[in-house]
């Protein structure tokens, strides 16, 4: 015998039209009514155990509906209790009814029409970044974090008195404060005092290491990028400091625990200065700048090579930067040596091919005055610009295929005159005494 009612079956069948149903079908719909009824509410009574409950909820039903694969009942969340009605039809059978609300139609008409809501629309903006949230309309404000603390909280709050304190309409939003700690603080300076501590290299050394490896690093992240900043800024004919902020870039960048992506932006200014700034370090010596120049071209590689996919104008903008140092004639030899090796950091023999090639013939007038000139700095500085030059076009030997018959033809005056058409009398001479085919015929497919 089913507990469910076979009558009731009956009656949903009449009111949908089928009225010949035999009894038998009756009886197995209601069994099957029951088992179903059943297995819901066992589920039901799940989350209710689980949620720490001894009370069933509509919400218990819905997500034991959810977990069966059954749409779940919709309209029966509220916060507020039902009131239930009851009507009696017939004898010993009372029936059970939600209450509606009445509604007076007179207050109904008469009240005034609501606002036209607007138009649905997106926008962006940044929550946070790395801790630190940004002063923008959008985030909340100190004030509306001290508001916070009077809301009521917790799940059986009653929303009543949100409502008498005045605050019920009051969306209020955490505030994300960027709070660094002691040790972060301390292991800051001790960084930074390392780096700059010129007597105690094994100090330095283990500073450098512990930014390659450590992995708790991500909140001094940008603390660090203004501190190179700031030191390459005001530090211009220091080159020990300027070679330190170098290494400390590299580091960062090698440390593969930390997210640099969105500070890339801030890391190149500082690292183009040292490669094509027009005066690093001291006038004694015009050559003491150039390995710090070699060492920001490998920083620009490293750079150009691991964020170019993320960021896909980064590579252009660092080779038209490069470029336009490269062609100054305005500009000193130092910064176009900076260009030159930049190109090459950058994108390898095809920059070199496409961007230096193309110039050379014009640029090898300014290279041939330098190293001419009576002066012994400019002449020196001419020497290291031409041996940037030699190498860029060396560089191309790699990406060229196929043997040349015999270096016979490297002496050959048509094969000669075909170099220095390409990029000019100096540079083709150095070429050609370099006594290597396949770097000819690289230059004579540019």
């Amino acid at each position: 015998m089913s507990v469910w009612n076979p009558d009731n079956i009956k009656d949903i069948a009449e009111s949908l039209g089928v009225a010949s149903l035999s009894d038998a079908v009756h009886q197995g719909l209601s069994s099957d009514i029951e088992h179903r009824i059943a297995q819901v509410l066992e589920e039901a009574l799940k989350f209710m155990r689980h949620s720490k409950r001894s009370t069933l909820t509509t919400q218990d039903i819905s997500q034991a509906l959810r977990v069966l694969e059954v749409e779940p009942l919709y309209g029966y969340e509220s916060t507020r209790p039902l009131r239930f009605g009851e009507a009696s039809i017939g004898p010993g059978q009372p029936l059970f009814y939600v209450e509606d609300e009445e509604v007076d139609f007179e207050k109904l008409i008469n009240a005034p029409l609501p606002k036209v809501p607007r138009e649905i629309s997106f926008t962006a903006h940044w929550l946070a970044v790395e801790g630190v949230q940004p002063s923008i309309p959008q985030n909340p404000t100190a004030a509306d974090s001290r508001n916070q603390e009077l809301v009521p909280k917790g799940p059986n709050v009653n929303p009543n008195l949100a409502a008498m304190s005045g605050s019920d309409n009051v969306t209020v939003k955490p505030l994300v404060k960027h709070v660094l700690s002691t040790e972060l603080r301390l292991y800051f300076e001790k960084i930074c005092s390392a780096l700059l501590d010129e007597s105690n290299n094994d100090y330095r050394v283990a500073a450098l290491a512990s930014i390659r490896s450590d992995p708790g690093l991500h909140q001094l992240v940008p603390y660090f990028v203004q501190f190179i900043a700031e030191k390459v800024t005001h530090n211009g004919k220091d080159l020990y400091v300027l070679t330190q902020m170098m290494h400390l870039t590299t580091a960062m960048l090698e440390n593969s625990n930390l997210y640099v992506d969105p500070y890339i932006g801030p890391m190149v200014p500082p690292v183009l200065t040292c490669l094509t700034g027009r005066r690093l370090g001291s006038d004694s010596d015009p050559l003491a700048p150039y390995p710090l120049r070699r060492l920001a071209a490998s920083v620009l590689s490293s750079i150009s090579k691991k964020y170019s996919k993320s960021s896909a104008n980064l590579k252009p903008r660092l080779a038209r930067t490069c470029l336009k140092h490269f062609l100054d004639p305005t500009k000193p030899l130092g910064s176009n040596y900076g260009g030159i090796i930049g190109l090459q950091a950058i994108g390898g023999p095809e920059v070199v091919r496409a961007l230096i090639v193309p110039n050379l013939k014009e640029y090898e007038v300014l290279v041939r005055e330098a190293t001419e000139a009576p002066e012994d700095s400019r002449r020196l500085e001419g020497g290291m610009v031409l041996e940037a030059l030699l190498e860029a076009l060396a560089s191309l030997e790699k990406d060229t295929v196929g043997a040349v018959n015999g270096s016979a033809n490297c002496h050959a005056t048509e094969t000669r005159k075909k170099v220095a058409d390409k990029i000019g009398d100096l540079l083709a001479e150095k070429v050609i005494d370099l006594s290597r085919p396949i770097l000819v015929k690289a230059v004579l497919e540019c």
